[in-house]
């Protein structure tokens, strides 16, 4: 049964089911917004692809730092341009999609705009329809920048009508930790990973488990009194 347990802490159905019916509604007004865009002319989509997965992102995790609006329309912009960029000055269109890619990733890196929908749109610009080579640069405008701002503009408006965040705001913890920014730093350096967690909430995290740790020691002591060790090394009371 582990297979069906929740990926994500914190996850539970109700907030799944908000989260669904939010994107679906998001999608669907974004197409509806975008509709009226002259789009059609140019043999351009009404809606680009990757907006699917930035969906997820801002509907499913919207406290993510990939989620954030900056990430969204800076990551899915500047990476379709770094796509047009590499379809155009590569002429091998299996080079110019690795390097589309790559690319994008650092470019969004750099401007602090990670966003891993932004990806898609880059690979989205190399090997898409005529219709999106011909527009060329413009094609990160219309409709991809104009699709991610309608999208998060949406966001904002349903995460508020489900009294969610939105932009998300790292809440501060309820009391300070012993632990220091310095030594959360040190810690994410020796694993030598990256986590979908900016670090102001995993303080926040970290110094409300504190508190709730605290709380059941202490809670523990005044039930069943002191601990004191035998001889053998085993806890007694």
């Amino acid at each position: 049964m582990r297979l069906f347990e929740p990926l994500l802490a914190g996850a539970d159905l109700p907030q799944r089911l908000i989260g669904c019916a939010t994107a679906a509604v998001a999608i669907a007004l974004t197409i509806v917004v975008c509709s009226g865009l002259p789009l059609t002319a140019a043999d351009l989509p009404i809606i680009v692809a990757p907006l699917g997965a930035s969906a997820v992102l801002v509907f499913a995790v919207p406290s993510s730092p990939l989620a954030q609006p900056w990430p969204v329309v800076g990551g899915n912009t500047i990476s379709a341009l770094v796509g047009v960029a590499a379809f155009t000055l590569i002429p091998n269109a299996t080079i110019a999609a690795g390097v589309a890619v790559g690319a994008a990733i650092l470019a969004m890196s750099l401007l602090r705009c990670l966003h891993p929908p932004g990806g898609a749109a880059a690979l989205t610009a190399v090997i898409g329809s005529q219709g999106i080579h011909a527009a060329g640069f413009a094609f990160a405008f219309t409709p991809v920048c104009i699709n991610s701002v309608a999208l998060v503009s949406i966001g904002m408006i349903l995460h508020r009508a489900t009294a969610r965040t939105y932009p998300h705001v790292a809440a501060p913890a309820a009391s300070r930790s012993a632990l220091h920014d310095a030594d959360i730093d040190a810690a994410l350096a020796d694993m030598h990973e990256s986590f979908d967690i900016s670090r102001e909430d995993l303080n926040a995290l970290l110094t409300h488990a504190e508190r709730h740790a605290t709380a059941r020691v202490k809670g523990n002591k005044g039930r069943y009194g002191p601990l004191t060790l035998r001889k053998t090394g085993e806890p007694s009371r």
